[in-house]
């Protein structure tokens, strides 16, 4: 593979040494109004109008919500604590034992 010199880097188009076209510098800033969401204040006695994507969106999200609220709710306890509590009372009962703790005095 050959290496390039210095020299030859002059020679390049500008296009190949990294130097952008097109880019005109950032964007001017967005100053900030104050307003919620970009949104001009009504006048008194306005009512404010919802975009057709308001409430799909609200009872989507909402929804979904509720639905994972519910399954983590009912969600069967597959902890291995529960498992090995239910396996040594079985196993003590094919023993004839007991399962019940009482301290002793």
């Amino acid at each position: 593979m050959r290496m390039l010199h210095s020299s030859s880097l002059r020679t390049l188009p500008r296009c190949r040494r990294g130097l952008r076209f097109g880019s005109h510098g950032a964007p001017p800033p967005n100053e900030p109004t104050g307003n919620l969401f970009g949104e001009k204040p009504l006048k008194p006695g306005q009512k404010r109008v919802k975009e057709f994507w308001e409430n799909p969106w609200n009872i989507g999200m909402w929804g979904s919500m509720l639905f994972v609220t519910i399954g983590l709710y009912y969600k069967p306890d597959t902890s291995i604590e529960t498992w090995a509590l239910a396996e040594a009372q079985r196993r003590m009962a094919e023993r004839g034992e007991v399962y019940k703790y009482e301290p002793r005095q």
